[in-house]
């Protein structure tokens, strides 16, 4: 029996929609993808506006797609967000360094999608608005509605055999709740809404939470700001430490807010502050597929989902690509594209519904024996080497084996880095430079 060649919507054009267009594209698939930009680039694609919603509550507000901030410089080296072969290199780029701000990002992205010959497969300003199975000549289809942005009247709807959802994580803002949030009189935002440091000239400026996001821009506002002070769950003191900005004010959590300004912290001290910003993190927002339950968003959790990828009672139709988190996001979706595309093509074959539903289910027992919340079920972490390394054994492609390998050892001494470093971190380690001692030679390249 020879390939599926698979009629084939990709909903967005970020990262990891490009990666599995190009890879879906070259297993002969009939694919086409659908961008509510008008560019590729996803989250990577700067926009100076903000939503009228600076928290992103109101469900009837205009989306702004991306959440990058104008001073933004990637959290990961270079040689972690190129492709097995389409590495992230610096030919004909200013920024020589290893950790590139996003505007280098964003022209590799270009580059890659007009070097695979991708877009042309894209349909620019098409905004996806609903994704449903639909009925055709006795067979189970996708109804894939979109309507046009930026000023056209014009809407459509086509049919595909199958739906690959790529429309990313970073969109939909997930806030901090605490008594006096909704009536506390300051401003408030998202890091979603965040771009730019000079409206905070003189204010006192209180972030919520510790991760990149967090430390970036209490960085950026700094010498603006009057103060910035930093509050979050995290008590574990080396995390604390380790992510400290030298000049910003360190509190516990915050226990209530009140309407004249003031803001009470979990060790009953307190602040008067003129803005709150929330770098809390994101939810998984998918408004426009419709599947009658059968796949759903419980507290963060996408699901069941068979490997982060396929609902069991919709595969191989139905995937979703660079749902995980804490790893590494380019070599997790070519991987993830790659299985995705041979699966279609059916030169890998899934197991069946109910041996991937008692999967799904062993895996959300494990979370729970773990001690982690539901809202960590896609989380890697430790265990992303393992998930990617399963992915190449199905793939069997001996030529990403050193590929891999060398992301895992690029990875680890990350970890290692960090661990010893201080907020300078992307100015400190040089990765060519680590390479050549290592003798990692042209390996990587």
């Amino acid at each position: 029996m020879g390939k599926l060649h698979v009629k084939v919507a990709v909903i967005g054009a970020g990262m990891s929609g490009l990666v599995a267009a190009r890879e879906l594209y070259r297993e002969g698939h009939q694919v086409m993808v659908f961008e509510s930009g008008s560019d590729v680039g996803g989250t990577w694609l700067y926009d100076p506006r903000v939503e009228s919603d600076l928290l992103g509550l109101d469900p009837g507000r205009d989306v702004v797609h991306t959440s990058m901030y104008r001073s933004l410089r990637v959290n990961l080296p270079r040689q972690l967000m190129g492709f097995s072969d389409y590495p992230f290199l610096n030919k004909g780029c200013s920024d020589l360094g290893s950790f590139p701000g996003h505007e280098e990002v964003l022209r590799f992205l270009h580059g890659f999608a007009e070097d695979s010959e991708l877009v042309e497969l894209i349909r620019f300003r098409h905004e996806v608005v609903r994704v449903e199975q639909a009925i055709e000549e006795g067979r189970d289809l996708w109804a894939v509605e979109w309507r046009m942005r930026g000023g056209e009247e014009a809407a459509g709807m086509e049919v595909f055999e199958a739906v690959v959802v790529c429309n990313g994580k970073c969109t939909q803002p997930k806030i901090a709740e605490f008594p006096g949030r909704s009536t506390w009189q300051g401003e408030q935002l998202h890091s979603h809404n965040y771009r730019v440091p000079e409206p905070y000239k003189d204010k006192i400026v209180l972030i919520i939470g510790r991760g990149t996001s967090a430390g970036d821009i209490a960085k950026d506002i700094l010498p603006f700001a009057g103060e910035v002070h930093q509050a979050s769950r995290e008590t574990i003191s080396q995390v604390v430490d380790l992510r400290k900005v030298a000049g910003v004010f360190q509190h516990p959590m915050i226990a209530c807010a009140e309407e004249d300004g003031r803001v009470v912290f979990q060790d009953e001290s307190s602040i008067y502050a003129d803005v709150i910003i929330h770098c809390t993190g994101y939810r998984y927002h998918f408004p426009f597929l419709k599947t009658k339950g059968l796949v759903s968003v419980d507290n963060n959790r996408v699901g069941p989902l068979y490997k982060h990828i396929f609902p069991p009672s919709l595969a191989p139709w139905l995937s979703f690509i660079a749902i995980p988190f804490l790893t590494f996001p380019a070599p997790l979706c070519e991987l993830q594209s790659k299985w995705v595309a041979k699966v279609l093509s059916g030169e890998l074959v899934l197991p069946s519904e109910e041996d991937m539903m008692s999967l799904v289910q062993e895996h959300y027992q494990r979370i729970e024996e773990l001690g982690w919340p539901k809202h960590c079920t896609h989380r890697l972490e430790g265990g992303k080497f393992e998930y990617e390394k399963w992915l190449g054994d199905q793939l069997g492609l001996p030529s990403m084996e050193q590929w891999s390998e060398n992301m895992v050892l690029i990875g680890l001494e990350l970890g290692k880095f960090l661990q010893s470093s201080h907020e300078n971190w992307r100015d400190n380690w040089d990765v060519e430079k680590w390479m050549q001692e290592e003798g990692f030679g042209k390996k990587i390249r």
